[in-house]
C-alpha cells in the first residue's frame, strides 16, 4: 500500500470514530462481526474490480475519468455511515446546508451573485441538463430548443423525452457551433433556448459563448450553457496569463442556466452533477407538496426545487469537504490542478505538430487533444485502420502500456485525406491529471514510434492505398 493511501485510510478511520462517538448518544442497532460470507463477497468484489483499466495511473489518458481525490472518497465514505438524504431538511440537515454552500461557491465561479440564483446538485450532467431543458420547455412550450452538432447526445435525447422539438446547428472547422448557421436558425425557427457547449465531451471544444449570448439577446432566446465537462476551466480564465478563451469564460455569467459536473474536474466520485438558474423564480415550476417529508421546517426543502427525489447527502458532503481542502481559486487550489492538465494538452499538441507522422485534427481548447496518424494521400478507411492498430499496440504493450481513446469524426476535419468515407476514426487523449504535464511530450514520442511501426500495410497493398 502506498504511504499516501495508508495516511488517508487512517484519516478515514479517525472520521469513523468521530461519527461513532456522535452515534453513541442514542441506542444503536446490535452489530455483529462480519460473517465469512460477507468477507468472501468483499474478496470476490476486489477480484472482479481487477477487470478495469488503470484510471488513476498517469499512463491512462483515454476517457474523461479518474479516481476521485482521497479527501472526496474519505468524506463520502464517512458520510455514508449516516446515509443522509438531501431531499427534505430532516433527511439531511447538515448535508443540505453543505449543498447550499457549494452551490454558492460554484455560482460565484461562474460570475453569478450566489444569493440571486437557484441551484442544486444532481446525480450527474444528464439529469442536470434534463432539468435545464425542462425549464426551457416550460418557459417557451411552443418554441424549439437549438443545440450544436457538437453537443452531447443528452440534448437531442432530452428533447425527445420532453416532447420538445430539437434543432441541430452545424459546427465550424474547429468543432465549435457555427455562428452564421445559428443566426439562420434563430431567424427561421425562433428557438426559445439555445444550448452552448463549454467543453464538448468529444473534442473539448468551447463554443463562442459571448457571441452566442449576443445572438440570443438579439433574437429573444434564452441561453443554456452545458459546461458539464469544461465548467471548472472558468477558474483558469482568471489566471495571468489566461490558459483558456477568456471571452467564453467571462460570458458564462450571461447564461440563463449552467450545468457542470463535479465528478469530472471537481475531483468527485460518480455521480455528482449541478444545475444553476440565473432566475430563481423558475422554482415555481418545481412546486409540489409532499406532506410526509416537508414538515420539519418552514424553510425551502431541497426536494421542493429539484426533479429528483432521494439524493445522496454523501455527494454534497464529499464536494463540500473537497472545496474546503482544495478551494475554487484561479491560483492555488483547484486552479493549479486544472492549469497543469491544460498545460499538458498544450505541450502534447505542440509535440504532435512537430511529429512527422502525426497530425492534429482540432485545436486543443481544453485538456482534450484529438489527432491522427498522418501520411499524405491516405483515405479515411486506411487512416481509420491505422488508428486502430496504433491504439491496440499502445494499450497492449507489456512493458509500458499507454491508454488512449478513439473517436469518429467527420473526415472533412482531416483535410489531408483523400476522398472516401464520411467518417474517419482518429485518436483522442484526455490529459486531466496534473501528472500528465511532465509526461505529455514523452507520450507523443511513444505514439509516434507506434505509428511508424504500425504503418506497414497488409499484404497486397502499396503505401498510400487503403488496406
Amino acid at each position: 500500500m502506498s504511504i499516501r493511501r495508508a495516511a488517508w485510510l487512517r484519516a478515514l478511520a479517525d472520521a469513523v470514530e468521530r461519527i461513532e462517538s456522535w452515534e453513541s448518544r442514542w441506542p444503536v442497532s446490535d452489530e455483529e462481526n462480519p460473517s465469512e460470507g460477507e468477507l468472501q463477497a468483499l474478496s470476490e468484489l476486489t477480484d472482479r474490480l481487477r477487470d478495469n483499466y488503470p484510471f488513476g495511473s498517469p499512463s491512462y489518458a483515454g476517457q474523461m475519468l479518474k479516481p476521485p481525490h482521497p479527501v472526496a472518497w474519505a468524506a463520502y465514505a464517512a458520510t455514508t455511515l449516516i446515509n443522509p438524504n438531501n431531499h427534505a431538511l430532516d433527511g439531511g440537515p447538515a448535508t443540505a446546508q453543505m449543498e447550499r454552500e457549494v452551490i454558492a461557491e460554484i455560482a460565484t465561479m461562474f460570475g453569478f451573485e450566489p444569493s440571486a440564483v437557484l441551484g442544486h446538485l444532481t446525480s450527474g450532467g444528464t439529469m442536470a441538463n434534463l432539468e435545464a431543458l425542462w425549464i426551457a420547455r416550460e418557459l417557451h412550450p411552443e418554441r424549439p430548443i437549438a443545440y450544436g452538432a457538437n453537443a452531447h447526445y443528452t440534448h437531442s435525447r432530452v428533447c425527445g423525452v420532453l416532447g420538445a422539438r430539437g434543432i441541430e446547428v452545424p459546427c465550424d472547422g474547429d468543432g465549435r457551433m457555427d455562428l452564421d448557421a445559428l443566426e439562420r436558425r434563430l431567424r427561421h425557427d425562433r428557438p426559445g433556448t439555445v444550448v452552448a457547449s463549454f467543453g464538448t465531451t468529444g473534442v473539448g471544444a468551447l463554443d463562442p459563448v459571448r457571441e452566442i449570448a449576443d445572438l440570443c439577446v438579439r433574437y429573444d432566446a434564452r441561453l443554456h450553457v452545458d459546461a458539464a465537462y469544461g465548467g471548472f476551466f472558468a477558474l483558469i480564465g482568471e489566471r495571468e496569463p489566461a490558459l483558456i478563451d477568456v471571452s467564453a469564460t467571462k460570458a458564462l455569467r450571461r447564461a440563463d442556466s449552467v450545468v457542470v459536473d463535479p465528478h469530472k474536474h471537481g475531483l468527485q466520485p460518480y455521480g455528482c452533477g449541478c444545475v444553476i438558474f440565473a432566475d430563481p423564480t423558475v422554482g415555481r415550476f418545481y412546486k409540489h407538496d409532499s406532506p410526509y417529508t416537508y414538515f420539519s421546517s418552514a424553510e425551502l426543502h431541497p426536494g421542493e426545487v429539484t426533479l429528483e427525489c432521494s439524493r445522496s447527502g454523501s455527494a454534497a458532503a464529499a464536494l463540500w469537504t473537497t472545496m474546503r481542502a482544495i478551494p475554487l481559486t484561479p491560483n492555488g487550489g483547484l486552479g493549479d490542478m486544472l492549469a497543469a492538465g491544460r498545460q499538458a494538452a498544450l505541450v502534447f499538441a505542440d509535440a504532435i505538430a512537430d511529429a512527422p507522422n502525426l497530425r492534429l485534427v482540432y485545436e486543443a481548447q481544453t485538456d482534450i487533444v484529438v489527432f491522427a496518424p498522418y501520411e499524405e494521400g491516405l483515405d479515411a478507411a486506411a487512416t481509420s485502420e491505422w488508428t486502430k492498430r496504433v491504439f491496440r499496440t499502445l494499450m497492449t504493450d507489456a512493458q509500458s502500456p499507454l491508454f488512449l481513446a478513439t473517436i469518429r469524426v467527420d473526415s472533412a476535419a482531416c483535410e489531408w485525406l483523400r476522398e472516401g468515407g464520411k467518417e474517419v476514426t482518429v485518436l483522442r487523449s484526455v490529459l486531466m491529471k496534473p501528472e500528465h504535464r511532465a509526461r505529455a511530450a514523452g507520450f507523443v514520442e511513444t505514439i509516434s514510434r507506434a505509428a511508424g511501426a504500425q504503418r506497414t500495410p497488409p499484404a497486397g497493398h502499396e503505401p498510400g492505398a487503403s488496406p
